[in-house]
């Protein structure tokens, strides 16, 4: 089956990673789940292997199983966006190479873990051109805070876009809005998208010009998420201000300290919401205290998601 076209743009939710209670993949609830975010109106495409699916605790194997499966499952409905998370760019080409073959859309690049120790622009330029040249698939760079090192420099992403023409898009997560609007305004284009990952505000980000929302919370509110962005395209202000409300107390939920948790806690959703069947993380993530799955509670009652 040829993988449907993606233009990265829209609402694309990044998926979760159902597990057994030995830590081994629920396959059974995980098609579910993919099931649960293609069934929302509206959705341009899902993510798989990232940080959503604890992609850092999967094996290359686990990877592929992941991928295959949401194209076997899903894959006739919505274009399936793969994560390339290695260390090194060798890994990095084979995941590309394994994502191409097993039918993704397109392919979300985040940077080695080498780079927290600072990168140079070269070696950011070589990883994505060793990427590019293993696979026809369009790119899509992941922009960490500015503050940490493996973020990218604004100078840097402008010379990504210029060099590889396959790169189509940026997972904007600098939390600057000032860079943000930078990004907007001085390079998205007809064939470049930022897509926001600000969940803390998505309103803001839309309304600046971002052509999408790629974003962890999509697997448990993408309802929300269409929402605001049908509105924000569609100038209703009133209607998006509500719905941002409403957003508000489910990123109050997720997105609080430890920021390690914020996927955990949408576990914990999708279990309170009757959707997945446990909560089960692999370590060095455990299980959330019964006060904070209460807190999460009341935060999704007064969002009216629960």
């Amino acid at each position: 089956m040829t993988p449907p076209s993606f233009d990265c743009t829209g609402v694309i939710p990044a998926s979760l990673l159902p597990l057994h209670a030995d830590f081994s993949i629920d396959i059974e609830s995980y098609r579910k789940h993919l099931n649960d975010m293609a069934d929302v109106r509206g959705i341009s495409a899902i993510t798989v292997n990232g940080h959503a699916s604890e992609v850092s605790s999967c094996t290359f194997d686990e990877q592929q199983l992941l991928l295959e499966t949401a194209c076997d499952q899903v894959g006739d409905r919505v274009p399936i966006v793969s994560g390339i998370y290695a260390d090194s760019t060798a890994e990095a080409v084979r995941l590309a190479r394994m994502a191409e073959n097993a039918g993704a859309s397109a392919l979300l690049v985040f940077p080695p873990n080498v780079f927290a120790l600072g990168s140079r622009p070269e070696m950011v330029l070589a990883h994505f051109t060793s990427i590019a040249e293993a696979t026809s698939l369009p790119l899509i760079i992941f922009q960490f805070p500015v503050k940490e090192p493996l973020s990218y420099g604004h100078d840097v992403i402008g010379r990504l876009i210029d060099s590889v023409p396959t790169i189509r898009a940026m997972k904007d997560g600098s939390s600057d809005p000032v860079r943000s609007e930078m990004a907007v305004r001085e390079y998205q284009s007809d064939t470049f998208s930022v897509l926001t990952t600000h969940s803390a505000w998505l309103l803001q980000s839309l309304v600046v010009g971002c052509k999408g929302i790629l974003s962890g919370a999509g697997s448990t509110i993408a309802n929300l998420q269409v929402e605001l962005f049908e509105a924000v395209r569609g100038h209703d202000l009133e209607v998006a201000q509500a719905v941002a409300a409403r957003i508000y107390s489910t990123t109050q939920a997720f997105y609080c300290s430890p920021g390690v948790d914020m996927h955990n806690r949408m576990k914990e959703a999708q279990v309170l919401l009757g959707r997945l069947p446990s909560s089960v993380v692999r370590p060095p993530l455990q299980k959330l205290p019964a006060a904070e799955v209460e807190r999460i509670a009341e935060l999704m009652r007064v969002a009216q998601v629960l």
